[in-house]
């Protein structure tokens, strides 16, 4: 429930759970990549959240009736605009969203959607991003700042973006120049950092043709032996929504 009216500052979001949580809007490309921890998360903090399989031309959500959008990611290019039916409106959805300043959360192909609806180009990276690869963050990264300055985190691209006019570059690392990056209503993650075990071996499955051998490049089996790593980066997805909460809050109650 949104909070119109209320002044209240309290941190975390505290104000937003205690008047029904944020309603969050969740869009995804396939079946086979869902939100993972992100709405484990969500159900912990007492949020409502809904998923739209916009891959199965579910009506996209109305711009009032969410207060965050997260855009997930996908196999296809934010290039296929012609073959898909419904990128073209989600991509009309992510600009009203920046028009109303409604926080946008993009992840991998959410992310270059994201980029590209502020102005930034999206291309081919040098070398794909397939499995468990160290990322960088910069200094004073404000929604990443509670992150180890360096933490390995799961990939899947094999496009990438220059970074978006008027945003701050996050996070990069060696395969890819800009991995994150922020402004005021918005958080672009070219890697995941909420894929499960269950995730990861559900894209190695179903995106097998996709790995190549490149130096970003793991097998199949590499990316599933690897998902020990998971229950950290559930914790440092946690630590990033909770600071995008923060910022929904006091939007919401000012």
């Amino acid at each position: 429930m949104p909070l119109a009216g209320h002044k209240s500052r309290s941190p975390k979001g505290a104000g937003l759970r205690n008047n029904g949580g944020m309603k969050i809007a969740c869009l995804l490309h396939a079946p086979f990549e869902g939100p993972g921890t992100i709405a484990a998360w969500a159900a912990r903090r007492g949020h409502e959240f809904r998923t739209v399989s916009v891959y199965g031309d579910e009506a996209l959500p109305e711009l009032e009736s969410f207060d965050l959008l997260v855009v997930m990611g996908g196999p296809m290019s934010v290039h296929d605009e012609a073959g898909l039916g419904w990128m073209k409106r989600e991509k009309a959805l992510v600009r009203r969203c920046l028009e109303a300043e409604r926080f946008v959360l993009g992840v991998c192909l959410g992310s270059q959607m994201l980029a590209e609806a502020l102005g930034g180009r999206v291309y081919r990276n040098r070398h794909k991003e397939i499995g468990w690869f160290a990322v960088e963050r910069t200094a004073g990264s404000g929604l990443l700042a509670g992150l180890p300055e360096r933490f390995t985190a799961f990939h899947w691209h094999g496009e990438t973006y220059d970074l978006p006019p008027g945003t701050a570059l996050a996070a990069r690392s060696l395969g890819c120049a800009v991995q994150a990056f922020e402004f005021e209503k918005g958080l672009g993650l070219q890697f995941h950092l909420e894929m499960t075990a269950a995730g990861i071996a559900a894209l190695a499955r179903e995106c097998a043709a996709d790995i190549g051998r490149g130096p970003y490049e793991q097998t199949a089996e590499e990316m599933v032996a690897g998902s020990g790593e998971c229950a950290e980066m559930a914790g440092r997805m946690a630590a990033i929504l909770d600071r995008i909460e923060a910022r929904v809050a006091n939007r919401l109650s000012s």
